[in-house]
């Protein structure tokens, strides 16, 4: 026991000294907060890496991942982007790892068609959705993992997605790539980043569960095609907060599979807390629900969100066919400055990924709440419109006052095929969507898991 003491204390001495060692040599210390810290740690440079904005750093990423993948079972790694313009293609992550980008650290998408690989659509799409067929892997892409965190101190990762968005449907023949998409793994850790111009959707974790996303700053134009923030597909105890975004799409998508092939897949989103979230986004929603939900959605909290020129606050999608389900959703504590529709639903959202699809799939809707919420400069309270024989259910809007756009020539309300009750809501609702008195919409009390993490103070030191 005595020896084993000694050995250990001999040991943190040992790494004690090399940390001295690097500080007196030009190294830095940065500090974070992360689900676990790691043992050992590179630098991009190490590996080659040339951050001209011009150099591809290719290589030098999948060396860097390739050599830190061997402390997987040994206290785990991380790699240091230090500051520059680091041009690369994709990259793929490993297990019990960290990326670190430095404040001044810009990774920069490449051009290069030959340094995106092309993968298989998900299965839960069966196909992908600019094109049938298959997909450029994401800028930063991870399969089957466990313990993975993307992080830095607001460094930025550009999709230079501009280039994609003028030739995504004459030039390709794949379909685009996303610039983060983690698959099939398990905690999962995304924050304090800057994300810019992806060539699609910007942060995608599917098929996965406890994934943690904070502090994330999302920037693509307002007329960027498909460029949404945050869509978590068909994963369960999802956590997203204090996150600002401003795209050309959804701010967040909840998704689980289109049609026959996410019927057949069968993995629903569940367990979703999405908080103090601001979001500008003038063509499409902060909040969409589907319109790919055929393997089910369930209990996603929203609270406490700035939505400022955004087409809707809240949007959920769904047509027959789709099958699926989407129950216990609960919104509240919201502000919506200039808005086309506060609340819109349709169940008439007819794409689909073939004509294979059953006809007869019918997705239920229930359960779905609305409260204390304001807004001003709105065109539209609510257009709800569900399925004719297959009405959306269980709709409950309370404590809601939004102050319509004085030139607005639309009804403040349109509804069909919907039951629900509302209580202290401002223009007054549709017929069917009875009022009544002093009842507020149910929002959950208990704590979910994803909420229970327990961050721990880590460090990185490396040269500049």
């Amino acid at each position: 026991m005595k020896l084993m003491r000694s050995t250990q204390r001999a040991q943190v001495l040992f790494v004690l000294l090399g940390l001295v060692s690097l500080l007196l040599r030009g190294a830095e210390s940065f500090d974070y907060t992360a689900i676990n810290c790691r043992k050992h740690t590179a630098s991009l440079k190490d590996f080659g890496g040339v951050g001209d904005g011009k150099t591809s750093n290719t290589k030098a990423f999948r060396s860097a991942v390739a050599s830190l993948s061997k402390f997987q079972n040994d206290g785990g790694s991380q790699l240091f982007v230090p500051p520059g313009r680091w041009l690369t293609g994709s990259f793929n992550l490993t297990s019990h790892f960290t990326l670190y980008l430095h404040k001044d650290a810009v990774i920069l998408a490449s051009q290069d068609l030959s340094e995106w690989p092309i993968i298989g659509p998900l299965p839960s799409y069966g196909r992908g959705k600019d094109l049938p067929g298959g997909r450029y892997i994401s800028l930063i892409f991870g399969m089957q993992l466990t313990d993975v965190i993307i992080t830095g101190d607001m460094g930025t990762i550009d999709g230079q997605g501009a280039w994609w968005w003028q030739r995504y449907k004459t030039v390709l023949k794949s379909n685009r790539p996303y610039l983060i998409e983690i698959m099939n793994s398990d905690q999962v850790q995304i924050t304090n980043l800057k994300l810019i111009d992806s060539p699609s959707w910007h942060i995608h974790p599917v098929y996965s569960s406890n994934i943690f996303i904070k502090g994330i700053t999302i920037v693509a134009p307002p007329a960027s095609p498909n460029t949404d923030g945050i869509n978590p597909d068909s994963c369960t105890n999802v956590r997203i907060e204090d996150c600002n975004i401003v795209s050309g799409d959804d701010c967040v998508s909840v998704k689980s599979g289109w049609d026959q092939y996410g019927i057949a897949f069968g993995k629903p989103t569940k367990h979703v807390i999405i908080r103090r979230l601001t979001c500008t986004s003038p063509n499409n929603a902060v909040l969409t629900i589907g319109s790919e939900m055929s393997g089910g959605i369930q209990d996603v909290r929203l609270e406490d969100i700035v939505a400022i020129r955004t087409e809707s606050a809240v949007r959920m999608k769904t047509t027959l066919g789709r099958g699926g389900y989407v129950k216990d959703v609960f919104i509240r504590r919201m502000t919506m400055k200039t808005m086309r529709w506060a609340f819109l639903m349709t169940g008439n959202y007819s794409t689909h990924p073939n004509n294979n699809y059953n006809r007869k799939a019918l997705p239920v809707i229930d359960g779905i709440s609305f409260s204390d919420m304001v807004g001003n400069n709105v065109k539209i309270a609510g257009q709800l419109d569900g399925i004719k024989g297959n009405p959306f259910t269980g709709i409950c809007i309370s404590n809601v006052t939004l102050s319509m756009l004085p030139t607005s020539k639309f009804a403040p309300w349109t509804c069909s095929d919907i039951k629900g009750l509302t209580s202290g809501v401002s223009p007054k609702p549709c017929g069917m969507l009875t009022a009544q008195v002093a009842k507020r919409c149910p929002f959950p009390t208990d704590i979910l898991p994803i909420d229970r993490i327990q961050l721990k103070k880590c460090s990185i030191i490396a040269k500049l």
